[in-house]
């Protein structure tokens, strides 16, 4: 039985035969494509070509690429771990195509594969074919369906839907009939009860596609419509898992080599059992519709919000996750430890191999994903595996040994993803402790209130708040006997959707090609050619050659493709160059520059007047120059970071702009003040030399490699690299840089912080920037001095002030205590007795941390049938302070923070807490006399 190594070697073999490129996998994070965040197909690293941005040589290549699939169109997080065969991250085994061979060649090398190397059983596979679509006019793939007839026979071809068998990239862009192939791993006995057949597309878990071989021949335009693509391509896509799971002969991809060192390791870990067998599909309820729980209830983030909380305008990313979890009544308990074990051997590899490719979880975007998935995953180690305490960071060293081979950035990486993944274990089992005491809260009011229902909007609250899902909110109010109105959980959901929705929303209208006077679409949709000139040039003479209105959030702007350009768009981390497009008859003015397909675009805010004619285009020297500045001393800052804090540190992430720069990096412990003055003077020191720029265009990327140059984990890099060096600096790197350090003028830090486990970040300044800073700090000094009287000694004077205020601090917290204390003897002094229980109130003129010391030291003092109500108005603010002793809130219900929420609003406030304890705060002081006998009333002693 082949081993999952050797059969992804084969595949790879096999195609090296038949004159493919084998190509290293893409990183599954995607950088520098506004349409996406991660990589969910093969075909993701070669859009460029597809669009006809890039040259197409070699035009055969395959590869394993790593991706992930969580949202949108390729959403399969919701079958995740109920079924044998869906996952996040998963390895897709491709084949492409660039203009070479089409439709016979695809299947022919595809069945060659199966049938010849990997030995399946003919008649095992099935294959469909596009039907045809009558109303777009595109006929049934006959072509396809002929050449599949020379390897199987007529009742192994099926029509396919355009739902099945009809691939499109997003609403707009190439597209074109696919041919999936299927294969039947079901029993002989079970073959003759139904035919295969009848079972393409059923979603049964033993009849599956294994290969999807898309032929990419159309071009999807705005308007719905298809033109022909200029350059034929096939894209083909087969789930390395899937396969994997068919020739070991078995029920689940689970119980393969790819998943079962992982399941035996978190078997080891818990204690549980884990049973083989996956849960059949009929034992399940897979959809909204059975009544199981959505990702929306599961949202699991810190803030809340939607998953995109930016413009993203692929449907892969703007879309919500829908993940399904478990029903506990619906599940015996060792399927919900299966279930529960098989997520976390999924989502374990998505998370790591997001976090070595350099993706953090996060708040936005593609760390909102990440960090959700995460989370999915703690939830069910903590609900049906019984961690309570941080767990899935154990499983890091054997996905490193299992897969640090084939992928050397797990091994690289491995402190890292460790540190990161404890660190959000830790945070969020935090957040699932605050949302049980605030649910206990809730539940608490009810029961005084006779209710047995939860308010769908505080559960939503929860959720989006503090990040508590709802099926744990559920379980635990089923089980003090409430129930939870999902109705109007699912209502908020909705709002909160269709703002994330409304706030994202874009309208990309077609490329236009200028000199098409009647204003349509070019046939051909390869973009032709742009030149970048703007690592020698700041001005070039240009021709607008497309263009495309673009809305969004009712705004509308233009984006220009120019045959010429000195503008850098927005790659990297470095902002896009701003300027002007300049002709004999108007000016232009460029907002931004991004980068799209390969190719710089630039924003506008209206067209020109004529299109066609000839511009110059000329970019925002002063801001290129201090962004250029900026840049070079990120490539400063990495060197000296190597050179002081050691070889560990690696590059995690950068900003730059004109007015400042943002470094991220890899290290364990807080950067000390004496390293950062450190890295300051070397870097300074460089500047001072003058190093010059050397810059090394299309080099080959082994000959780079040799020169030392630095590569960066995550990025994307082709057969071909610039590389920037200042004497000992030599780095990967595509941005704009100073002709010589000395134009960097000055580099100061302005902090240094955490911002994830294991990952730090310096924010700061040069040139310019660092002397309006110093002068500002001189103006500082200057009124510091006019403060202490022109002080000779400024530290000293000031010193000196610090400890007499230390010292009249002191004394005066001194003589508060003796206040409080005597407060408290007078309050204990005068109780009212009420059927048996010491009743003690007062309405005093102190601050709002002095009431509550004083209602504490009465109960200390009183710990039995005693209710201390005290009033305070400090700052014109009231303040309302409850504290009930232990017998009265378990032996007669008393609740103090039933009590503070009725009584607050005497004050015009609110306020909340224990039933031991409560307070409020309000707009109304001349309330809080009656505010304390509303509690005694409310009381009802």
């Amino acid at each position: 039985m082949m081993t999952a190594n050797e059969i992804r070697d084969s595949f790879k073999k096999f195609f090296e035969s038949k004159g493919h490129a084998i190509v290293s996998s893409a990183p599954m994070v995607v950088k520098d494509d506004p349409t996406l965040m991660f990589t969910n197909a093969g075909m993701n690293q070669w859009k460029d070509i597809i669009l006809g941005t890039c040259e197409p040589e070699p035009r055969r290549r395959a590869n394993s690429q790593k991706c992930l699939r969580v949202s949108g169109k390729h959403n399969d997080l919701e079958e995740v771990g109920h079924d044998t065969y869906h996952h996040t991250m998963f390895e897709m085994l491709g084949n492409w195509s660039f203009g070479d061979y089409f439709k016979e060649g695809a299947i022919d090398m595809a069945w060659e594969y199966l049938v010849d190397v990997l030995h399946l059983n003919p008649n095992d596979l099935y294959v469909t074919v596009f039907e045809g679509s009558p109303e777009e006019n595109i006929p049934r793939d006959d072509e396809a369906a002929q050449f599949w007839a020379k390897h199987v026979p007529a009742d192994h071809i099926i029509n396919g839907s355009k739902h099945d068998n009809f691939w499109e990239m997003g609403d707009t862009g190439p597209c074109g009939p696919c041919s999936e192939i299927h294969l039947d791993s079901r029993t002989d006995k079970e073959k003759e009860k139904i035919s295969g057949r009848e079972l393409v597309n059923k979603d049964n878990p033993q009849v599956i596609e294994i290969w999807n071989l898309v032929f990419m021949q159309f071009n999807r335009k705005s308007d719905g419509s298809l033109e022909k693509l200029a350059m034929n391509v096939i894209d083909t896509g087969m789930g390395f898992e899937r396969l994997v799971r068919a020739l070991q002969g078995k029920r689940s991809n689970y119980d393969t080599d790819v998943f079962q060192p992982m399941i035996k390791e978190i078997e080891r870990l818990t204690g549980l059992q884990y049973e083989g067998e996956a849960l059949s599909v009929e034992g399940l309820a897979l959809s909204d519709k059975e009544g199981t729980l959505s990702v929306e209830r599961l949202a699991l983030s810190d803030k809340g919000g939607a998953l995109s909380k930016e413009s993203n305008v692929n449907e892969t990313n703007n879309a919500q996750p829908s993940t399904l979890n478990p029903q506990p009544s619906t599940l015996s308990s060792q399927q919900e430890t299966n279930v529960a074990m098989r997520v976390i051997a999924d989502h374990i590899r998505a998370v790591s191999f997001s976090i070595a490719d350099g993706q953090l979880p996060g708040n936005a975007k593609a760390g909102y994903v990440i960090r959700r998935i995460l989370r999915r995953a703690v939830r069910y180690a903590y609900t049906f595996l019984g961690q309570k305490e941080a767990f899935l960071f154990k499983l890091v060293p054997m996905l490193v040994h299992e897969m640090g081979d084939a992928y050397p950035e797990l091994k690289a990486q491995r402190e890292l993803i460790t540190r990161v993944i404890k660190e959000e274990e830790d945070s969020f089992l935090r957040t699932l402790d605050k949302g049980i005491s605030m649910l206990n809260n809730a539940m608490d009011e009810m029961r005084a209130a006779g209710k047995k229902e939860l308010d769908g909007a505080q559960a939503f609250k929860l959720f989006d708040t503090y990040g508590f899902p709802l099926d744990l909110t559920e379980l635990i109010c089923r089980e003090n006997g409430f129930s939870v109105d999902e109705k109007r959980f699912d209502e908020e959901m909705q709002k909160q959707k269709e703002r994330a929705r409304n706030a994202a929303a874009v309208e990309n209208g077609d490329w236009i090609t200028v000199g098409n006077t009647d204003g349509k679409v070019a046939e051909e949709t390869t973009f032709g050619e742009q030149h970048f000139v703007g690592y020698d040039y700041t001005e070039h003479e240009c021709h607008i050659i497309r263009y495309r209105k673009v809305t969004q959030k009712k705004n509308t702007f233009y984006e220009l493709v120019l045959d010429y350009t000195p503008f850098y768009g927005e790659m990297g981390g470095q902002v896009g160059d701003q300027g002007v497009l300049v002709s004999e008859e108007e000016t232009v003015e460029i907002i931004d520059t991004k980068r799209e397909n390969n190719q710089s675009v630039h924003i506008v805010k209206e067209l020109p007047k004529n299109m066609e004619a000839s511009f110059m285009a000329c970019v925002d020297t002063d801001k290129r120059e201090a962004c250029a500045a900026n840049h070079s001393a990120t490539h400063l800052l990495d060197y000296a970071l190597k050179q002081v804090l050691g070889s560990h540190v690696e590059q995690k992430g950068s900003f730059v702009s004109p007015d400042t720069l943002r470094f991220d990096f890899s290290h364990f412990q807080k950067t000390t003040d004496e390293e950062l003055r450190m890295v300051e003077r070397m870097i300074n020191d460089m500047i001072r030399q003058n190093i010059s720029l050397e810059e090394f265009r299309e080099t080959p990327i082994e000959e780079a490699r040799k020169m030392g140059a630095v590569a960066l984990f995550g990025e994307k890099y082709g057969d071909k690299v610039r590389v920037v060096k200042f004497g000992p600096s030599v780095e990967f790197c595509g941005g704009i840089h100073a002709r010589a350090t000395g134009s960097i003028g000055m580099f100061k830090i302005m902090s240094e912080a955490s911002v994830a486990a294991g990952i730090r970040r310096i924010e700061a300044k040069t040139g310019r920037e660092c002397e309006e800073l110093m002068y500002n700090l001189e103006d500082a000094i200057r009124a510091l001095k006019a403060m202490f009287n022109n002080a000779k000694d400024l530290e000293g004077t000031v010193q000196k002030y610090i400890s007499e205020h230390d010292e009249l601090k002191k004394q005066v917290e001194k003589f508060t205590a003796e206040a409080i204390e005597r407060l408290k003897e007078k309050l204990l002094a005068n109780p009212r007795i009420i059927n048996g229980v010491k009743v003690y109130t007062s309405v005093l003129p102190i601050k709002p941390e002095q009431a509550k010391d004083l209602v504490f030291k009465v109960r200390a003092a009183e710990p039995e049938q005693s209710l201390c109500v005290v009033g305070s108005v400090f700052d014109n603010r009231p303040m309302l302070n409850v504290i009930i002793s232990e017998d009265l809130v378990k032996e007669q219900g008393m609740n103090a923070g039933q009590l503070v929420r009725e009584a607050a609003k005497l004050i015009q406030g609110g306020g909340g807490g224990q039933p031991h304890f409560a307070s409020a705060g309000g707009k109304n002081p001349d309330g809080i006399s009656a505010a304390v006998d509303k509690v005694i009333e409310l009381a009802n002693l």
